[in-house]
């Protein structure tokens, strides 16, 4: 996904997707019971994993540049701000050229107050039903998650669009979203234009794991300049999703439907072979 009216030195040269760190809610699940989910912390050990995280976000982006800045869009979480203000402490003021609370990058919302023994039935039932599409009682299903990370795409394009992220144009501007799991996964969903059924096969990100959408020289943005296959097969993608990320790395923008054919023919089972309209109605009525 690449807006055609953006030249390529206006565009990130990385947009990395960064899930939060340990939380108490990830040790201790009942504590959904009695804290809301946006006021979960983080655990001790989910601190230093955001710690060690800018670190290693530092040295990815100033590996091969001594001019780059940052901008940061954070959800709205206890978990994920905290995650941010340690990751925080690996960059200088004047890296940071910015940073947003954005509400549509929050967690899928699974209800108000968790019973466990309930949340432990609707899960249960969500496996049956599937993950993109199964609503929680009083939540979200993975789809309407779709939604808002869709809106705030559009948001995003015109964030760079309009130079509203004061980007200096000799810098190489990085993108940081630090955000949930699901919501991760979705972003790359509707980035890649991946399918509900591709969707499924994914793998949640660990604690502060990284996901890094790289630039390259084509113009389009690919998960394999930086990850290996091997992470990427981890990851739950298929060989042909795979194919695409390395044809990523190389195309050149617009060549996507013409270069791939295995995009259409995860829809199309055969096309006729003639393009006269008169053969194509004499199919159609025999």
């Amino acid at each position: 996904m690449v807006h055609p009216q953006h030249p390529a030195s206006r565009l990130p040269k990385r947009i990395i997707l960064v899930r939060h760190g340990e939380s108490q809610g990830n040790l201790t699940p009942t504590a959904y019971t009695t804290t809301p989910d946006y006021k979960i912390p983080l655990t001790p050990h989910g601190i230093s994993q955001a710690r060690d995280a800018g670190s290693r976000l530092r040295a990815l982006i100033s590996q091969d540049s001594s001019d780059w800045q940052v901008y940061f869009y954070v959800s709205p979480y206890e978990r994920t701000r905290s995650t941010l203000r340690e990751m925080g402490r690996s960059f200088s003021r004047k890296r940071v050229i910015g940073v947003r609370e954005e509400s549509r990058v929050r967690e899928q919302d699974f209800g108000n107050f968790q019973v466990e023994e309930r949340m432990e039935a609707v899960k249960k039932t969500r496996e049956l039903f599937g993950r993109f599409f199964y609503r929680f009682p009083e939540g979200e299903s993975a789809a309407d998650v779709f939604d808002r990370v869709s809106s705030f795409l559009e948001s995003l394009w015109r964030d760079i669009d309009m130079n509203r992220l004061h980007q200096a144009h000799s810098s190489e501007l990085n993108l940081v979203i630090v955000s949930h799991g699901l919501t991760s996964r979705v972003f790359l969903m509707k980035w890649f234009k991946w399918t509900v059924e591709q969707f499924e096969r994914l793998n949640n990100l660990g604690n502060c794991e990284l996901r890094v959408m790289q630039l390259s020289e084509g113009g389009e943005y690919s998960l394999a300049i930086h990850h290996s296959e091997e992470e990427m097969e981890g990851w739950g993608l298929s060989p042909e999703m795979i194919a695409e990320q390395k044809w990523r790395a190389h195309a050149n923008r617009g060549q996507w439907n013409e270069d791939c054919p295995w995009y259409l023919d995860g829809f199309f089972d055969s096309f006729t072979n003639s393009d006269n309209d008169a053969d194509d109605e004499s199919n159609a009525n025999d």
